[in-house]
């Protein structure tokens, strides 16, 4: 008897591939999918690349989803990816502020998108390669817990989703390794057992955001001036959409010393910066809060919290402000807090929810 219909989004990669794999084992009706988010004028030399949507991915999920003996679409995502991950990446850096696309990809296209356009075919439930696993706690809600290996683990990216979302998620992936997943997609003769991970984010292959920026607003880069805090002019910057804070690498100052960037001033087209110790702080500002493992707290919250994907995390104290931002106190400084990335909160191994770092 079929425990149900799910739709796996599969993006070519090994992940992916064996989470499609272990759910037809498991008893599901598997039914792969493809999300097709490039636009009509980008670049043809870099949709055909090995990214996570391009023409690559799709042949090779084709191939998996054939070998599987599943069924397999291309569903078009375009105008939600444009407006939910392009157009947002794009304001954010024009406005000095880090964006993370991959977050706002996962919540608006590859959940709230896809889960609508499965539910409208019939299908119970979605899933995904993530290194995650969602669990329902004894309170009643869905919180997405640590992988069972903290070197993948990409619970950080997920915490924006929402209990519906997680209600109707499988991730069967995060009760393996990479090195199980591998061996999983080798036994079962998947030609994607060996095929490396994309590291860059999937619409800039090159890693260069300033250009796609300027690509994609034809507005070229303004120069304006690198600053100290007390607004001393130190030299010209390239524009502001080349910096985030706490690099180093790229500056052109001759300084004598390694220096840092430690604000982005868009009003004034300003790039300030200072010492190594001034990228430190123990404390940020976070909105636009989701709240996953509680339904909300008043007062003080102590959790665990994680500024940026590599971050190894930090104890901290949760305050929450009158307007619903949340003020967090870590207990020792931590290395460059940086507005637009998000800030994720841990209640052990499962996330308790997270937000956007305003300041």
């Amino acid at each position: 008897m079929s425990k149900g219909t799910v739709v796996v989004g599969m993006s070519g990669g090994v992940d992916s591939s064996v989470a499609a794999y272990l759910l037809k084992k498991e008893g599901y009706d598997v039914i792969g999918v493809t999300m097709q988010i490039w636009q009509d004028d980008y670049n043809e030399e870099n949709r055909k690349g090995e990214g996570c949507c391009g023409i690559t991915a799709v042949d090779d999920a084709r191939r998996v989803a054939d070998r599987i003996g599943i069924p397999y679409y291309v569903m078009n995502f375009k105008e939600e990816f444009k407006k939910n991950v392009i157009d947002y990446f794009l304001s954010e850096y024009q406005c000095g502020r880090t964006p993370n696309p991959c977050i706002a990809c996962n919540r608006y296209v590859k959940w709230e998108a896809l889960l609508k356009r499965s539910l409208e075919i019939g299908a119970d439930y979605i899933a995904t390669g993530h290194y995650a696993r969602v669990e329902q706690l004894a309170n009643g809600r869905f919180a997405v817990r640590n992988s069972v290996t903290a070197k993948k683990d990409q619970t950080y990216a997920l915490y924006n989703l929402t209990q519906e979302q997680l209600r109707r998620t499988l991730m069967p992936i995060g009760a393996y390794t990479k090195e199980q997943t591998r061996q999983i997609a080798k036994e079962a003769g998947l030609m994607v057992a060996s095929k490396p991970d994309s590291q860059d984010i999937c619409f800039i292959p090159d890693n260069d955001y300033a250009g796609f920026i300027e690509e994609q607003t034809k507005e070229k880069s303004r120069p304006g001036n690198f600053v100290d805090k007390d607004g001393n002019i130190l030299g010209t910057h390239k524009g502001i959409t080349h910096y985030t804070v706490g690099q180093r690498k790229g500056l052109n100052l001759s300084m004598g010393h390694p220096v840092f960037v430690t604000e982005i001033r868009p009003d004034t087209n300003e790039v300030v910066i200072g010492e190594n110790k001034d990228v430190f702080t123990n404390r940020l500002v976070a909105g636009n809060i989701n709240y996953m493992s509680i339904a909300d707290f008043e007062g003080e919250y102590r959790t665990f919290a994680k500024i940026r994907y590599n971050h190894g995390g930090a104890w901290c104290v949760l305050h929450k402000l009158s307007d619903g931002r949340v003020e967090c106190i870590f207990d020792e400084p931590v290395r460059a807090v940086t507005p637009g990335q998000a800030v994720v909160f841990y209640d052990g191994e499962y996330v308790m929810g997270g937000g956007t770092i305003l300041e």
